[in-house]
């Protein structure tokens, strides 16, 4: 069995080579269709787009992201193709609840937020959304739930967006990206929702970049109805906006999801998807190395406003933390 491999995919060498006969190592962007053609499986992360393109006449039959989202997949494709796949779901939830965490920290000690007095929004209560809210619950803030598919089937606990817009301090955003449909999110955060804002709030994102509608935001900024952005996820990364990292509180090279505890989630949640995909049978573990937990998002943040154009050298050589 042949499977292609993201590069930057941590902990992952001893135990695949376990599993596979040969295994080929490569930078996201470089999957070609070349490379492809003879592979069984693939183990990517979101710079390699699966689309026709890549994977037709090839003979992949099985991927796996080691992430939580997947809209670089073209699951339509993938399913007239035949070929499975799955993604990581959770996998890093704990990295961006301490991501989100260590921001609120932030904010009361450099903006005078007061956390017990304030209400945090949260759009998109999966797996990460609730370990968010987990750590808003133990800041001693109140939390607003916002979570169309969860509500319409019948889940009691969640708010609409007007609400979120009326009532909260802060507003996070950890929803998958999805550009049509009854649960669209694309361009979620854009003028029509930031101008009806109430309370001036802090706005974080560290969901998806398209998520938010980075000329609505600025303009959003500009007039004092947001009254700080902290980003994560940006459009049409890695080429991000420049005006929106100069204003923005934080800007961070898409890295919330960073943890070594979060990494070793994911490729093992891939390599075992793998296994149980081609009835392989191997014993393997998978464990980051010793760090600190202490995490402080101001030093990602100052590396990327001092070098842009490194957004995608930052991301890819990023010093992973302990969560």
């Amino acid at each position: 069995m042949k499977v292609v491999i993201d590069h930057k995919i941590p902990y992952i060498k001893e135990a695949v080579e376990k599993i596979a006969d040969e295994v080929v190592y490569l930078p996201g962007h470089a999957f070609t269709k070349e490379v492809v053609k003879d592979a069984d499986a693939l183990i990517v992360r979101t710079r390699t787009h699966c689309n026709r393109e890549l994977l037709e006449g090839s003979q992949v039959k099985f991927i796996a992201t080691a992430t939580i989202g997947y809209d670089h997949i073209d699951t339509d494709y993938c399913r007239e193709a035949g070929i499975a796949w799955t993604n990581c779901p959770g996998c890093n939830a704990g990295s961006v609840a301490q991501y989100v965490r260590s921001t609120l920290l932030l904010l009361s000690r450099e903006k005078g937020l007061d956390l017990k007095k304030s209400t945090i929004g949260i759009v998109g209560v999966g797996h990460v959304g609730c370990r968010v809210k987990q750590v808003a619950e133990e800041l001693g803030m109140r939390v607003l739930l916002n979570d169309p598919p969860r509500a319409d089937q019948g889940e009691a606990g969640f708010v609409d967006l007007e609400t979120i817009a009326l009532e909260c301090d802060v507003i996070t955003f950890h929803t998958p990206l999805s550009r049509e449909g009854k649960y669209a999110t694309y361009h979620l955060v854009g003028e029509d929702f930031l101008f009806s804002l109430k309370r001036a709030p802090y706005i974080i994102n560290s969901s998806r970049g398209e998520v938010v509608d980075t000329a609505s935001l600025l303009a959003a900024l500009s007039v004092g109805k947001v009254k700080d952005a902290i980003i994560d996820t940006w459009e049409y990364e890695p080429d991000i906006s420049r005006e929106l990292l100069e204003v923005a509180l934080l800007g961070t090279p898409h890295i919330a999801g960073y943890s070594a505890d979060g990494k070793a989630n994911a490729t093992r949640m891939s390599l075992e998807a793998l296994c149980q995909f081609f009835g392989i049978q191997v014993e393997f573990s998978i464990f980051p190395p010793e760090g600190s937990n202490e995490y402080d998002p101001t030093r990602d943040s100052e590396w990327l406003k001092a070098s842009p154009k490194k957004f995608e050298w930052f991301r890819g050589n990023y010093p992973i933390r302990r969560e």
